[in-house]
């Protein structure tokens, strides 16, 4: 499980170092050996382990016909994606078509989500970030979304 808020930066190479709270979580048997950056839903760039990765992209169909959502999804976002190796300090080289495509520059905060990180510039999730006086607000509208999925 990832939770957190880590800022770092990216060095001279563009290298993100992972946070020692994540790696020293790191299972090569739960997680694999690499990380998956892909486009996400939100704006951010995802970081999914390789194993987590690999079980989420089973839920969709390999038919040869299929439908066309299926397609252009895979097509604008699996080619998009990019596997990312650790190196011996554990940092990961992300690639640059994918630091571009989320303003990734300098300074990126790295969100723990549960299964996997996201990365987004600083400057930017200071200005996403909600007033923690409005967190109430967020479970109430997690609770009511939990349960319009269960219906």
């Amino acid at each position: 499980m990832f939770l957190g808020e880590f800022e770092h930066s990216l060095d001279a190479k563009r290298r993100l170092a992972i946070p020692a709270e994540i790696r020293d979580s790191w299972s090569v048997a739960d997680h694999g050996e690499n990380l998956v950056a892909v486009p996400g839903a939100n704006g951010h760039l995802w970081i999914w382990p390789s194993k987590s990765f690999d079980s989420v992209m089973k839920v969709f169909p390999r038919e040869f016909l299929r439908d066309p959502n299926l397609v252009r999804f895979e097509t604008q976002v699996l080619s998009k994606t990019a596997k990312l190796q650790f190196d011996s300090a554990g940092r990961v080289r992300i690639p640059d078509q994918l630091l571009e495509a989320y303003g990734l520059r300098d300074k990126v905060t790295i969100l723990g989500i549960y299964d996997h990180l996201e990365l987004v510039d600083s400057a930017q999730w200071k200005s996403e970030s909600v007033d923690p006086k409005s967190v109430g607000e967020l479970y109430g509208a997690a609770f009511d979304a939990r349960r319009a999925e269960r219906r």
